[in-house]
């Protein structure tokens, strides 16, 4: 008997596995084998022929080889099915597995978070920055994502920096304060997560776009590819979750480059039935026009929620032509009269017949009523100027609680006949549009624009978001009065944080926001934008705090240095005071420097970022007290602050 044959005999043993037809849930047994299922191992141990093919005999001791069993799954003579060819058809697989399958960590520096510094234009001259990332396998990753010690931390208000003496906190200890993490922002999260697990309301990024261009222009090309960049998401995207509240939304400002594969991602990590819609934003009207073939002038952002149907979405306000097209009602209620006549759609009695009565109307006493309650009253069908048969807008049902609810009028015609109307109420606002392009969504002007005007003209920071844009997906998702947390884990030039601040002033909010950014200018643009922007207002602060550094001095050293020399010199730092890989051989390092010489600059960056130990890239937590990592006495004071440490 084929080996594929006893498997599904062997398996067919347990109900859960087998459809109501009989047939094998080989996407169940896929699942199962993935997460190490008790019950599925078991099944295979019982089988003398499967504990032969799928186990491996490690002194008395037998081992699952996973691999191999996933591998005979996915084989097309056993996986034929068309459930399951279909999700082989349409899954997201890197190598030949699917992004279930792998549970590595992509860690991607220096320019974790926008590319090249936010953004690189072709009329910009040309950089020599190198870009590193590295994939981590999960047996590799020991400490990586311990929350972290903090440092550097400061509250800035308008009149600067001040030290910081504690966070402030709501009645159910939630940091309220504003925050700006500079550090990694999938360790950030993974910090984050101590404090703020469940707890944000709205999550707004715009993360690398993976944007394809000239490999001269665009260097990132060769080292961030499709595949690294769908782990570089889906690391930072389960974390988000985590962090949602239940009511929670995440937007996703994405190109036309990795749409659709970022729709396929987010559909697995927040679930399918939790998309609630995507926007088409403009960015620039007239186009790029060094595109191959469409000038692009737009881009999306993608909308999920953590919990279907949760979420509730304000209207935007009426524009004032909307609200002339009503006149005022009785106090603050606005209305128009509208036809209680059906005018399209299901026009006639045999189409709608439940919409098909009478309506008895006393023109003296004004009673509108559905029963002809004498002599007084008219009859009114629902005809129209041609004497044609038509239907009413509502069932009698609905009619009778309009008329209760003195929703319903009738007035005579010139020609003497009656109408019958019913009272369309005034809305806070109108429902929003998939396609934003109004001029205001323009990035060139409303991104670029006042960010210069800020920095006294100086272009700081490539492609920021329109300040409008932003502010638009707060409104619809933030309420002003209930202390919405905002988080933006690719701050850059700090849009969300500035787009907070903003609408806060415009209806008197009191919204906090959390910005994450690694590279340098996160303290020199971010922070200094934020603190711009709060000139003004002296009831304004934020607190800026730093993951506190470990390997990650030696790989920005890396990344800085010019020459094989410097390179050097930074090596006889790691080799005293760095945290290497388990495998490194110093002494062949120190033996094989000639050939390492003979290595492109490029080739000699990426080794010594290669052999540092990635779970010591900063401080963990539980090395707080620890000699080694000198952390000082403001450094443990504010860390047990954040964490809430009481000892």
């Amino acid at each position: 008997m084929k080996l594929f044959e006893i498997l599904n005999k062997q398996l067919k043993k347990e109900p859960n596995f087998v459809t109501d037809n009989g047939d094998l849930k080989k996407w169940v047994v896929l699942s199962k084998a993935q997460s190490f299922d008790e019950e599925l191992i078991g099944l295979l141990l019982d089988d003398p022929d499967l504990r032969d093919k799928f186990f491996v005999k490690v002194k008395n001791s037998l081992i699952f080889n996973q691999n191999l069993f996933l591998q005979f799954l996915e084989q097309k003579s056993y996986l034929n099915d068309s459930y399951t060819q279909y999700k082989n058809k349409v899954g997201l697989t890197i190598d030949g597995k699917y992004l279930k399958q792998r549970n590595e960590v992509a860690l991607v520096w220096p320019f974790k978070d926008c590319i090249l510094e936010g953004g690189q234009s072709r009329e910009e001259d040309k950089r020599e920055e190198i870009f590193f990332n590295e994939i981590l396998a999960q047996d590799e990753i020991t400490q990586l994502l311990e929350p972290k010690v903090l440092t550097n931390a400061k509250r800035i208000d308008k009149d600067g920096e001040k030290p910081l003496d504690q966070f402030n906190r709501n009645e159910k200890g939630t940091i309220t304060d504003n925050l700006i993490i500079k550090g990694n922002n999938l360790l950030a999260l993974h910090t984050l997560k101590e404090e703020f697990a469940g707890k944000v309301k709205l999550i707004y990024i715009d993360p690398p776009y993976n944007t394809k261009g000239d490999a001269n222009t665009f260097l990132y090309n060769n080292t961030f590819n499709h595949s690294t960049w769908l782990s570089f998401m889906k690391n930072r995207l389960d974390v988000s979750r985590t962090l949602m509240r239940n009511d929670g939304v995440i937007a996703i400002a994405i190109d036309d480059e990795e749409y659709a594969h970022l729709k396929v991602l987010c559909d697995d990590v927040f679930g399918r039935d939790n998309f609630m819609g995507s926007l088409v934003v403009q960015i620039k009207p007239s186009g790029r026009t060094t595109d191959a073939y469409f000038a692009t002038c737009h881009e999306y952002v993608l909308f999920y929620s953590k919990t279907q149907g949760k979420p509730e979405m304000n209207f935007f306000p009426l524009s004032e032509e909307q609200k002339s097209k009503y006149k005022e009602g009785e106090g603050d209620a606005s209305y128009k009269w509208r036809d209680f006549l059906r005018t399209g759609g299901y026009s006639t009695p045999e189409e709608r017949p439940n919409s098909y009565y009478p309506v008895f109307y006393n023109p003296k006493t004004k009673e509108i009523s559905l029963e002809n309650k004498g002599n007084d009253f008219v009859e009114i069908l629902p005809l129209d100027s041609t004497g044609k048969k038509r239907v009413w807008r509502k069932t009698p049902i609905s009619f009778q609680k309009h008329v209760d609810s003195n929703e319903i009028q009738v007035s005579k015609r010139d020609d003497g006949s009656y109408k019958v109307q019913l009272i369309d109420r005034i809305k806070d606002g109108v429902r929003p549009k998939t396609m934003w392009v109004d001029s205001k969504y323009d990035a060139s002007s409303h991104g670029t624009k006042p960010l210069k005007k800020l920095f006294d003209g100086e272009k700081v920071f490539s492609f920021p978001k329109s300040l409008y844009a932003v502010k638009d997906v707060l409104s619809l998702f933030t309420e002003n009065g209930g202390d919405d947390i905002v988080l933006d884990f690719f701050g850059g030039s700090g849009t969300t944080g500035h787009a907070v601040l903003e609408l806060n002033r415009e209806d008197e909010g009191s919204r906090s926001f959390i910005l994450c950014e690694q590279l340098s200018y996160a303290k020199e643009v971010t922070a200094k934008r934020i603190e711009k922007v709060i000139d003004d207002n002296e009831q304004e602060s934020f607190i800026y705090f730093e993951l506190k550094k470990y390997n990650q001095k030696f790989i920005e050293l890396i990344e800085e240095a010019k020459d094989t020399q410097t390179l050097l010199q930074i090596w006889e730092q790691m080799k005293v005071r760095s945290f290497l890989n388990y495998n490194v051989d110093i002494k062949k390092q120190e033996e094989s420097l000639e050939d390492f010489k003979a290595l492109s600059l490029s080739e000699q960056k990426q080794h010594f970022c290669e052999i540092l130990d990635k779970n010591q890239l900063y401080v963990n937590l539980s090395s707080l007290d620890d000699t080694d990592f000198a952390c000082t006495a403001e450094e443990k004071a504010f860390t047990k602050d954040f964490y809430q440490i009481r000892k």
